[in-house]
């Protein structure tokens, strides 16, 4: 079998995902600024890698953006707090401030374009 560490490649796992973004070269800096994903930049849309290489995919102008009547994917973040302040910092807004579920910390925030997008963190590390 290969060694699937590093790919997104991997058999069952979310991989490739298209966001909804207005103005896809600004949503890019805030995903860049925010959470270290790589963007590459294409006229009409950006490319983006996430911090760990499991899940590529597209920032696109010709989907609606669905808020939270959509899927919300949640973001792994070392510091929920400072990852929220920076998410604000760089123009999101804050749905529902950090609380606890169980040992996690939990955040919800709107990105620039109006998705709905979660943090999360173990505070047992």
């Amino acid at each position: 079998m290969p060694d699937t560490t590093f790919t997104v490649a991997r058999p069952s796992g979310i991989s490739y995902l298209r966001i909804p973004a207005p103005d896809p070269h600004a949503l890019a800096a805030f995903y860049a600024a925010v959470f270290g994903w790589s963007m590459r930049l294409d006229p009409g849309r950006a490319a983006f890698e996430d911090g760990t290489g499991h899940v590529i995919g597209h920032l696109v102008p010709d989907l609606p953006v669905a808020g939270e009547a959509g899927i919300v994917p949640y973001v792994y973040v070392p510091d929920v707090a400072a990852t929220l302040a920076a998410a604000v910092e760089h123009g999101a807004a804050v749905l529902r401030d950090v609380y606890a579920e169980g040992h996690l910390s939990v955040a919800l925030l709107r990105d620039p374009a109006g998705n709905t997008i979660g943090i999360w963190q173990d505070t047992t590390r």
